[in-house]
C-alpha cells in the first residue's frame, strides 16, 4: 500500500504537468528574433503546445522589456492578464520604441481546463533605424565608368575601435547589390541584398549583427558592388533604369561596456577600387571573374591602400529606406551531378537533374589564365544537345580564369541562373563530381505545406509545384528564373499566391512585394504588368494582372487573419477598382480591360479546326474580374469597419453581376463563347443565378468529356477550373482532369520528365522538339496552381475562419487512390488532413492545432457506422455526408466506403496523343 500511495503521490503532478500547456514559436512580424523590425507597432504570435484536446485560450499576459530580467525598470509593455483567444498577431501597445534597440518578450497562457501554462521561453526583436534622422553615414558612390558592362567596384575603410565592445550592428544598403566584408569575412549569409524594389520610392536595408566580427584596435570594413537590377539590363533591354552610378550606404554603429556609441559611417574618408576580379556582372548575363586580379588583404587591416582612390559622397532621400519586410534571400540547399556526359556533337554537359535557380560552386586546380566557360540550359533538345534558344538574350554564363598555384573555389557574386544543366568548355582535366555543386537559392521561406497520394506522377506534380516556387521567389514573384525576364508578372502572382500559402509561409514575402505594387501604382489607379515596373508600357492594365491588388491582399488575410495588409493595401485596393468603374461606365462592362485575355489557353493547330480551342472573350474577362475585385473590396471593407465602402462597392458587385447576366449568360445558363474559362469565372466569382449553376456546370463538364477529359484553360481559367467542378458536385470530373496524361494537361510535362512546372502546356511537344523559343519557359509556376485544389478537395484540408481559427475538414475521396494526406503548419499549429481507402474501409485522420475549432465532414457515410477512435461516434447527416464537431487533437474516423462511379461521355473531339 505505501508503494501505490507514492506512486499515487507522484503520479499527480505528473499529469498535471502533462495536461499543462506550453507557448512556443514565439515569432515578431512572422519571423523568430528578428533584427532590424522598422515597424513601430510590431505583432507579437506564438503557438500553444498542449497534448489535452478540446484546449483553448482563454487569456494571455505579455510582457516586454530592454533586458532578458524582465526589471521593472526596463519592462515597456506589461499586458496583465488579458482575456482573450487571440494568440496570432497581437499587436504591441507599450511605451514608443527606440530605434537600434533590442526587445526581449516572453507570453504565458490560461486555457479553458483550468490551467496556467509557465512563461515562454524569452524571445527578441530588435528595432531598426526608425527615422530618416537616425541615420549618420553618407551615400558613397567609388570611382566607375559609365560603361554599360563594368567591373564590380571596391570599397575600403580601416578604422579603430579603442575600448571593450559589448553589441555592434552593420546598417547597411546600396544601389546595385552589394557584400559587405570586415576583417577579411563576409558580413551574413544573405544574397542579393538589398533586394529589388521600386528603388525610386521604397529602398530596403538590411542590419546585421557583427559584434563577434570586430576587435579592440585596428578593424577593416569593405564592400563590392554589382549591378543587379538597380543599374544592369532588365525587363526589355532596359540598362540602367533606376541610375548608372552604383552607391552604398554603411552605417556601423558599435557600444561599448562603459555604455558609449561610435559611428563608423561611410562618408568622404572611404576609398575606392573601380577594377576587381568581378569583371563583368549581370543578372541576365551571368558573370566574368578573373582570379589573378585578386587583391589579397584587401578587406583586412594592414594592407597597403595607395592606389585606391577617394569616394564621392552623394544626397539621396533617405525618407524612403526601410528596413527589411520579407524574408532574405539564403542559400538553400545543394545538388550534386546525377550524370556527366558529352553531347552527341561533343558538348560536355552536367546534369544536376532538377530544374532549379541559383548558381554553381566551381572546384577546380589548373595553370594560370586558363578560363572555364560554364553556360546553363533547362533542357536539352530532342537529340541530346544543349538548348538555350528560349533565354533569348540572357547569354546566362560564368567564365572564369583561374589564378594558378593550387586549389580554386569560386561561387558568383552578383547574379543567379535557371537550369539543370551546365555545359562546360576550358576546364583543365577530367571533370568529377566534386568539380560542380548546384547552389538553390531563394527567398527563405519556412515551408509550411506537406501533400502526398498514392499516385506517383501526382506527387511529382507536387514536387514539381513546390520547385517552381523555389526557383521564382526570389526576393520578388518572377514569372520564370532563367531569360531576359525574371520580372513580377502580376498575373502570375494573383493566380498562384493561394498554392504559394500552402506551401510556404509566404505571409512577409507578399506583404513587401504588394507595398511595391501600391508604390508603382498609375496615378489614374491602374497597376503595370510587372511589379516592379520596367516595362514603360504606357500605364497599361490589364484584367487578371491588375487584380493582384485586391485578391492577393485579401487571400493573405484569410490566410493568415492579417488585417494590416487589408489596412495598408485598402487606399491601391480602392484605387484599382475606382479605375475599373472609370473605364466601364454606366453599362458596368469592361470593355477593353484584358489585353491578355485567358493567356497561354489551349489551342489547336493554327490550321486545325477539327475541334474548338480554349478562347474566352477578353471583355467577358475583364468585367468577370471586376465582379470579383468589387466584392473582395467590399468585404475588405466590411472587415476592416467601414460600412459605407463595403456597401458602395457591395452594390457595385450587384450592378456588374447583373451586366454580366444579361450579356454573357443565356437563359439556358449557357455563357458567352461556351469556353471553359468562360463558365469557371461566371461559376466561381459568383456571377451565375442560383437557378442555372447546377446548368452551367454541366455544360462545363460536357466540355471536358468532350474533350476526352481535357483542359483548355489558360492562366485566368486554370487556377479555379477543378475547384469549381468539385464545388458544383462534379470532383470526379476533376479528377479526371488531373489524372490526364495527354497534351493539355497537368501530367503531360510530367510525363515529359518535367521537374518544374512549365509556361506552356505543351513546352516540349510529343516529338520531343520545342513550342516557339521566344517565350518557353521550363520554370513558371502559374499552372502549379491547381495545388491549392489539392490540399483543399483532394485532402480536404479547408478553412472556415481567417487564419485557419476554425478548419474544416473536407475530404473529396476517389476511387483511383488508395490514400491522400495534407498537412499545413498553419498560425495555430499543424492541421493535418489524410484519408486511406483499404478492403472497402475508409479512414480519415486528422490533426487540429491548439486554439482552433473544426467540423470534419466525412464524405460518402450513406448511414455507415463511423468509430472515431476505434469507438461509435455519431454526427450530423449532410446530404450523403457525416460532419462531426472536434476541438484540438488528433482524431481518427472509420467507416464503410463504397466509392460511386460516373457515367462518362464518350465524344473525343480531342483524340488522345499519348
Amino acid at each position: 500500500m505505501k508503494g501505490l500511495f507514492l506512486y499515487i503521490l507522484f503520479a499527480i503532478p505528473a499529469m498535471c504537468l502533462a495536461q499543462t500547456p506550453a507557448v512556443d514559436n514565439l515569432t515578431c512580424e512572422y519571423l523568430f528574433n528578428p533584427v532590424g523590425i522598422d515597424q513601430v507597432q510590431p505583432r507579437l504570435s506564438w503557438k500553444i503546445n498542449s497534448a489535452q484536446r478540446n484546449t483553448l485560450q482563454q487569456a494571455y499576459h505579455i510582457r516586454v522589456a530592454t533586458d532578458a530580467s524582465f526589471s521593472s525598470s526596463k519592462t515597456v509593455w506589461n499586458t496583465g492578464k488579458i482575456s482573450s483567444d487571440s494568440s496570432i498577431l497581437i499587436t504591441y501597445q507599450g511605451a514608443p520604441l527606440k530605434s537600434a534597440t533590442r526587445y526581449y518578450w516572453q507570453v504565458k497562457i490560461w486555457d479553458n481546463h483550468g490551467h496556467i501554462s509557465a512563461w515562454s521561453k524569452t524571445a527578441y526583436f530588435e528595432t531598426g533605424l526608425l527615422s530618416p534622422a537616425d541615420w549618420t553615414a553618407s551615400w558613397i558612390v567609388p570611382q566607375q565608368d559609365s560603361l554599360r558592362k563594368i567591373a564590380a567596384p571596391m570599397l575600403r575603410k580601416q578604422f579603430t575601435l579603442s575600448k571593450k565592445i559589448v553589441s555592434a550592428r552593420a546598417y547597411v544598403t546600396a544601389h546595385g547589390l552589394y557584400e559587405l566584408y570586415l576583417n577579411g569575412k563576409k558580413v551574413g549569409d544573405q544574397e542579393l541584398t538589398p533586394g529589388w524594389t521600386e528603388y525610386k520610392k521604397r529602398l530596403q536595408y538590411q542590419v546585421y549583427d557583427i559584434t563577434t566580427m570586430l576587435q579592440q584596435g585596428d578593424n577593416v570594413v569593405g564592400a563590392m558592388i554589382g549591378d543587379g537590377w538597380f543599374r544592369g539590363t532588365t525587363g526589355i533591354n532596359q540598362w540602367a533604369f533606376w541610375g548608372r552610378k552604383l552607391a552604398l550606404l554603411c552605417q556601423l554603429q558599435i557600444t561599448y561596456a562603459d555604455g558609449t556609441v561610435q559611428h563608423i559611417n561611410s562618408d568622404g574618408s572611404w576609398k575606392g577600387f573601380k577594377s576587381s576580379p568581378v569583371t563583368l556582372n549581370g543578372i541576365y548575363d551571368g558573370e566574368n571573374y578573373d582570379a589573378r586580379k585578386e587583391i589579397p588583404g584587401w578587406d583586412s587591416k594592414g594592407f597597403n591602400d595607395a592606389g585606391w582612390v577617394p569616394v564621392d559622397t552623394a544626397v539621396y532621400d533617405k525618407k524612403m529606406l526601410v528596413g527589411v519586410e520579407s524574408v532574405p534571400v539564403h542559400k538553400i540547399q545543394e545538388i550534386k551531378p546525377i550524370g556527366i556526359f558529352k553531347s552527341p556533337k561533343g558538348t560536355q554537359i552536367i546534369d544536376f537533374g532538377q530544374n532549379l535557380t541559383g548558381w554553381v560552386r566551381l572546384k577546380v586546380s589548373g595553370p594560370a589564365g586558363q578560363t572555364i566557360n560554364i553556360r546553363h540550359a533547362e533542357v536539352l533538345d530532342k537529340f541530346g544537345e544543349f538548348y538555350t534558344a528560349n533565354l533569348r538574350k540572357a547569354t546566362a554564363t560564368i567564365n572564369y580564369t583561374l589564378k594558378g598555384g593550387g586549389a580554386e573555389v569560386h561561387e558568383p557574386h552578383f547574379t543567379f541562373f535557371g537550369f539543370r544543366y551546365i555545359a562546360v568548355t576550358g576546364f583543365p582535366g577530367e571533370i568529377k563530381p566534386e568539380n560542380f555543386t548546384a547552389v538553390v537559392v531563394h527567398s527563405a521561406m519556412p515551408v509550411t505545406g506537406e501533400f502526398t497520394c498514392s499516385d506517383t506522377m501526382i506527387n511529382k506534380l507536387q514536387h514539381n509545384i513546390m520547385w517552381g516556387q523555389k526557383g521564382n521567389f526570389v526576393d520578388i514573384p518572377t514569372d520564370c528564373p532563367q531569360r531576359d525576364e525574371r520580372l513580377g508578372w502580376t498575373g502570375d502572382a494573383q493566380v498562384f499566391s493561394r498554392t504559394a500559402a500552402f506551401n510556404m509561409q509566404v505571409a512577409p514575402f507578399f506583404a513587401k512585394w504588394m507595398k511595391d505594387v501600391a508604390a508603382d501604382q498609375y496615378p489614374n489607379g491602374g497597376i503595370p504588368f510587372v511589379v516592379p515596373d520596367n516595362l514603360l508600357t504606357n500605364q497599361a492594365t490589364s484584367a487578371g494582372w491588375g487584380d493582384v491588388s485586391v485578391i492577393v491582399p485579401w487571400t493573405m488575410y484569410q490566410v493568415y487573419a492579417d488585417k494590416r495588409i487589408l489596412q495598408t493595401q485598402y487606399p491601391s485596393m480602392k484605387a484599382y477598382v475606382d479605375y475599373i468603374v472609370k473605364k466601364s461606365g454606366s453599362r458596368y462592362i469592361w470593355h477593353g480591360g484584358s489585353l491578355f485575355g485567358d493567356w497561354l489557353f489551349y489551342r489547336p493547330g493554327i490550321y486545325d479546326f477539327s475541334e474548338p480551342n480554349g478562347y474566352t472573350s477578353p471583355d467577358l474577362i475583364a468585367t468577370a474580374f471586376y465582379a470579383y475585385s468589387s466584392k473582395l473590396l467590399s468585404q475588405a471593407a466590411g472587415v476592416l469597419g467601414n460600412t459605407a465602402d463595403e456597401k458602395k462597392y457591395g452594390d457595385i458587385y450587384e450592378h456588374v453581376k447583373k451586366a454580366f447576366i444579361h450579356n454573357y449568360i443565356t437563359p439556358t445558363g449557357r455563357v458567352f463563347a461556351d469556353s471553359q474559362t468562360g463558365y469557371v469565372l461566371a461559376l466561381k466569382f459568383g456571377l451565375m443565378p442560383d437557378s442555372l449553376k447546377a446548368k452551367a456546370a454541366a455544360y462545363l463538364v460536357d466540355d471536358v468529356r468532350s474533350r476526352n477529359n481535357h483542359l483548355s484553360t489558360g492562366f485566368l481559367g486554370t487556377p479555379y477550373l477543378c475547384q469549381v467542378l468539385s464545388q458544383n458536385g462534379h470532383s470526379n470530373v476533376a479528377y479526371d482532369l488531373l489524372l490526364q496524361k495527354t497534351y493539355p494537361s497537368w501530367l503531360y510535362p510530367v510525363k515529359m520528365g518535367a521537374t518544374t512546372i512549365w509556361e506552356r502546356w505543351d513546352g516540349i511537344k510529343t516529338d520531343s522538339t520545342f513550342q516557339d523559343k521566344t517565350m518557353n519557359s521550363f520554370n513558371h509556376y502559374s499552372y502549379g496552381a491547381v495545388g491549392d485544389w489539392m490540399y483543399q478537395q483532394m485532402a480536404g484540408l479547408q478553412m472556415d475562419a481567417p487564419g485557419y481559427k476554425h478548419i474544416i475538414i473536407k475530404p473529396e475521396p476517389h476511387r483511383k487512390f488508395s490514400f491522400v494526406k495534407a498537412s499545413l503548419e498553419s498560425m495555430y499549429g499543424q492541421v493535418l488532413s489524410s484519408w486511406a481507402a483499404k478492403d472497402g474501409t475508409m479512414q480519415v485522420h486528422v490533426k487540429i492545432p491548439p486554439n482552433t475549432t473544426a467540423d470534419v465532414i466525412l464524405p460518402e457515410t450513406d448511414g455507415q457506422e463511423i468509430k472515431q477512435d476505434g469507438k461509435p461516434v455519431t454526427g450530423t447527416a449532410e446530404e450523403n455526408n457525416t460532419a462531426i464537431k472536434v476541438g484540438s487533437g488528433e482524431y481518427t474516423f472509420s467507416y464503410h466506403w463504397v466509392p460511386k462511379k460516373e457515367a462518362k461521355k464518350t465524344d473525343k473531339r480531342m483524340a488522345s496523343t499519348d
